[in-house]
């Protein structure tokens, strides 16, 4: 079998082009890979101002409370207040001029705002309106959906041991003795 110059020359440029080809879709799947990576990148849902709010202003229109409005200033002190916390993840309230309601702490792993909300809010189950007494802990609860507190700012720091913190802080702040939250 004799090949000749054209034939070989034919046979190289098909060889080039599967490898062009090769490559060129190596390329496409490692372009492919890195956008699946970037959609399954743990996102900032239910973290933000408006995801806050809303879990916040269902729990009280529940019983019939009005609905809270977000205050950038409150935020800003609960985010100044979770940063120092971050060190040792401590849940140890600020004593600061605001009700405050914290979630997470040492081996808390990372959760959402509105899972800190609900847990909050499952302590509904505690509390008594009637007799305006908590079976167990329930002061998160009746501070989510005080009456009297229209204003509301929360953060969430990650601990440096991969705990959690969230603060949310409430103006005015709620909870006094022998006041019903609603």
């Amino acid at each position: 079998m004799s090949l000749n110059i054209k034939t070989i020359t034919q046979k190289k440029s098909i060889i080039i082009l599967k490898m062009n080809f090769i490559s060129y879709s190596s390329h496409i799947l490692i372009i492919l890979a890195a956008l699946v990576g970037v959609l399954v990148v743990p996102s900032k849902a239910q973290d933000s101002p408006q995801d806050y709010v809303n879990a916040h202003n269902q729990a009280r229109a529940q019983v019939g409370v009005g609905p809270m409005q977000w205050d950038e200033g409150i935020a800003a002190y609960a985010r100044s207040y979770v940063d120092r916390l971050k060190g040792d993840c401590n849940s140890v309230h600020s004593g600061g001029p605001y009700g405050e309601n914290l979630a997470g702490g040492g081996n808390s792993g990372d959760f959402s705002g509105v899972d800190a909300v609900n847990l909050w809010v499952n302590e509904k189950a505690e509390y008594n309106p009637v007799s305006n007494t908590c079976n167990r802990e329930c002061r998160h609860y009746t501070q989510v959906v005080w009456r009297k507190s229209v204003r509301i700012g929360c953060a969430k720091v990650r601990c440096n041991n991969g705990g959690t913190i969230i603060s949310c802080n409430y103006d005015p702040p709620g909870n006094y003795v022998g006041e019903k939250p609603y």
